[in-house]
């Protein structure tokens, strides 16, 4: 079902004021067609009020009931999940088909309760939530008997008392009534307090033994002023808890079934079934834990309504119904911020400060963002063009809000803030109040603001060009701006003659010109540095490495004009690389040379060593040898190493997904051969159906390909563990403190492996623990990795 359908005008006009129109026109499916558009698009675009178009809607749609009420049900339940923001508008109508036709919403109820069950099995959990919570509000619409509603609830409490469960089991059963009492907590307190209470001094008891060694890892920043860094479920608890003490009386959740009372109140409630947990297995998997983030307070937005506090459920209500609405429609950025900024309830929150916190606190998520870097990005210029005079002041007060807390910036978030800061001033012509930054310029240039701004101005140049990111800052900023890229080639240099190879490099280019084939080009180099001459070869040099060094600075420097003549070279001359980086060691001395031209240019050595990964040059082991090598320590501390680092992980990763759906796929073809093996029908289909022996060749492919993958991760985490070690071990034996500003950079660089590669590093937890993060290991950095272990424990 498609939220961006267009319908005409006059979908609307067929329901408003109660108004059946004649809609037999066309076919059964264009009826069932206009019964969903009809359903997915109430209240939008309407002059009149939800009341008027649910009631209209409710009587048109009882028309269609004896001929179409499982398709008219199964919309209602597919509009519940894919379209929470609007729970309250369908849960109304769903009680209003129930007052027409009483046996609609037991079998409304029936089909969700169904999907709920599916949904957990499925490990979609969120999808879950959101009917428990739907669920839950049809309490208020006299569709569902609140008392089974409570009843659900207590066996999802009871989950908290299984044994041998993983937490984040228990805590997603918890959250998950949590977040629904806002709904229905009046109801059941009303009708059975004593039993409500209990529950919820069952879920205090659990809240208060839970433990919380994730927090670490999950915290934007490391420190909880001026906004404590709190555990989802410890803030929720106590935003349930205030209201509690308010009577369960909530202002932002739209309740349009309240004009309906006395339709409503007349009909038979429906109760749910019994409801069992579905079982933990080795296959479930399920959400890991958050911290909320917290960047405003009522003193950040003085004009308009008062920011809700903290622990008001009014935060956490508006806060989630703006992440539901980004989660309908992200797909269209247009409609997502018309969205956002039409909220029902901006008449009673500062909207614009809670929509930037939300989105801020999607792209700093942790372990990782639900969407794409862009989309945020995408998202904030929509809002901007929507909200010309008021937003983009919100978003420049938070930048300099962010700006003032990276210090304590967990370095995940810094790195997205970066992306997005750039692309967003890419918008705006570059243009920002940089002098009220200069603070930066006197200080560490290891530390986070120089760091972030530097690194920002590189990320503009590659959004611009350099002589542009130049002109748009304050000269004094000079010392953090790029430098200006072009290939550095020693053999073009005006004492290029003193350099061994400079003759080879001549008779390397004129080869070149005289357009010399791979092969030419190997043989040639075949006979450089064959016999040792004492006035240019020392008696340690290698020559090997000297064949490298020529011909790797002459290709890169004659292909230096774009992006594309160096692609073109290597394409043209991949067989000379691979003739030359035969070993680990050759490409490792291949990947210094190719900083060494492009030392002033980060994204091209980025897009170089990825296109020798993609073509196979240089392997994954050597990128990652490479970087922890002591060649690259002047670039160690810099974003653009570790951008290569995670592509070089994500490429191993996808070798292993596609080896893997490639086995899948063969064998549900071997197996439908095997099937109909008698059948004596489909010659052609058994004739390029896959063998045994093709199965088993690439189970020996996906296993090799995992083997591979795991070798890295312990290649990372082995060489993460030794510099930081030996970084420890000098400082303690000098006397001096080992937190310098590169030991907090480094150790969340190792922490941001675990992070970024989440699912993939989970699977070799047991080999990691076994062989490198042992007692043996400094606390310092088996802390980690103790608190990765924590998120799925």
């Amino acid at each position: 079902m498609s939220r961006r359908r267009r319908y005409s005008d006059d979908d609307e006009s067929e329901y408003e004021g109660g108004r059946a129109s004649k809609r037999r026109r066309g076919g059964e499916a264009e009826i069932e067609e206009r019964l969903e558009s009809l359903i997915t698009r109430v209240g939008e675009k309407s002059t009149s009020s939800l009341e008027s178009n649910l009631e209209g809607l409710a009587g048109v749609l009882e028309a269609d009931l004896p001929n179409y009420k499982p398709k008219i049900i199964k919309i209602l339940c597919i509009c519940a999940v894919m379209q929470p923001e609007k729970i309250t508008v369908y849960t109304t109508l769903a009680g209003l088909l129930n007052a027409k036709n009483p046996g609609t919403g037991g079998e409304f109820a029936d089909l969700l309760f169904k999907f709920m069950k599916d949904y957990m099995k499925a490990n979609e959990w969120e999808k879950a939530r959101v009917i428990v919570r739907f669920l839950s509000d049809l309490g208020n619409c006299s569709v569902v008997d609140p008392v089974t509603i409570l009843a659900m609830f207590e066996s999802f409490i009871t989950v908290t008392m299984e044994d041998d469960i993983p937490q984040v089991r228990s805590d997603w059963f918890v959250y998950a009534v949590l977040s629904s009492l806002p709904w229905i907590g009046g109801q059941l307190a009303a009708k059975k307090p004593e039993e409500l209470n209990k529950m919820m001094d069952n879920i205090d008891r659990y809240l208060g033994n839970r433990k919380k060694d994730h927090l670490p890892m999950l915290r934007v920043w490391h420190s909880d002023s001026p906004h404590p860094q709190e555990d989802y479920l410890d803030s929720l608890w106590a935003q349930m808890q205030k209201l509690r003490k308010d009577n369960w009386i909530t202002k932002c959740i739209r309740r349009p079934y309240l004009a309906f009372e006395g339709i409503l109140g007349e009909t038979a409630l429906h109760p749910l079934p019994a409801f069992t947990p579905p079982p933990h297995t080795d296959e479930s998997v399920y959400p890991v834990p958050k911290v909320v983030f917290r960047m405003f307070d009522y003193t950040d937005a003085p004009e308009g309504p008062t920011l809700p506090g903290h622990h008001s459920i009014e935060r956490y209500l508006v806060e989630d119904q703006l992440q539901a609405i980004i989660n309908s429609c992200h797909k269209e950025r247009k409609e997502c911020a018309a969205q956002l900024v039409s909220f029902h309830a901006k008449a009673q929150v500062p909207l614009n400060y809670m929509i930037a916190e939300v989105v801020f606190s999607e792209m700093f998520s942790l372990p990782q963002p639900p969407r794409i870097e862009i989309f945020h990005a995408a998202i904030f210029l929509e809002l901007c063009k929507l909200q010309p005079s008021s937003l983009p002041q919100v978003l420049a007060q938070a930048t300099e809000m962010l700006y003032e807390r990276l210090d304590t910036m967990n370095l995940n978030c810094v790195d997205r803030l970066v992306n997005w800061f750039a692309h967003h001033l890419s918008n705006f012509q570059f243009r920002w109040s940089w002098d009220e930054w200069t603070d930066c310029l006197q200080m560490d240039p290891e530390l986070p603001k120089p760091k972030f701004v530097r690194e920002v101005l590189h990320k503009c140049m590659r959004l611009s060009y350099h002589q542009r990111i130049v002109e748009s800052v304050p000269e004094n900023f000079a010392p953090l701006l790029p430098r200006k890229p072009g290939p550095v080639n020693k053999f073009k240099m005006e004492d290029a003659s003193k350099h061994t190879g400079c003759m080879e490099s001549h008779r390397l280019i004129d080869a070149f010109k005289s357009k010399a084939n791979a092969e030419e080009i190997i043989s040639l180099m075949k006979e450089f540095f064959v016999t040792k001459d004492d006035d240019s070869m020392d008696d340690d040099t290698n020559p090997d490495e000297l064949r490298i060094e020529v011909f790797t600075l002459t290709i890169l420097y004659m292909g230096s004009k774009s992006f594309s003549h160096s692609f073109s070279a290597l394409a043209k001359f991949h067989a000379a690389f691979k003739y030359l980086a035969k070993d680990e060691d050759s490409m490792i001395y291949l990947l210094r040379k190719l900083r060494e031209v492009w030392q002033t240019h980060e994204q091209m050595i980025f897009v170089l060593v990825d296109k020798m990964l993609r073509t196979q040059i240089v392997t994954c082991p050597a990128v990652v040898n490479w970087i922890f090598s002591p060649y690259m320590a002047e670039d160690f501390t810099k974003l653009f190493t570790w951008e290569i680092l995670h592509a070089t992980l994500r490429k191993m990763s996808k070798h292993v997904v596609k080896i893997a759906k490639e086995l899948e796929n063969t064998k549900e073809k071997l197996a439908k051969k095997n099937k109909e093996d008698d059948s004596g029908e489909d010659d052609d289909f058994y004739a390029i159906a896959p063998s045994e022996a093709q199965v088993e060749r690439l189970q020996e492919s996906l296993e090799t390909a995992q083997s591979e993958q795991k070798n890295l991760f312990l290649i990372i985490f082995q060489r993460f563990i030794m510099i930081l070690t030996e970084h420890i071990v000098s400082c303690e034996n000098r006397g001096a403190p080992f937190h310098t500003p590169w030991f907090n950079y480094s150790i969340q660089r190792l922490q941001q492996i675990f992070i970024v590669h989440y699912n993939q590093v989970t699977k070799y937890t047991s080999t990691l623990e076994n062989l490198l993060f042992t007692s043996d290991t400094d606390p310092n950095i088996l802390q980690v990795f103790q608190q990765f272990c924590s998120l799925r424990s």
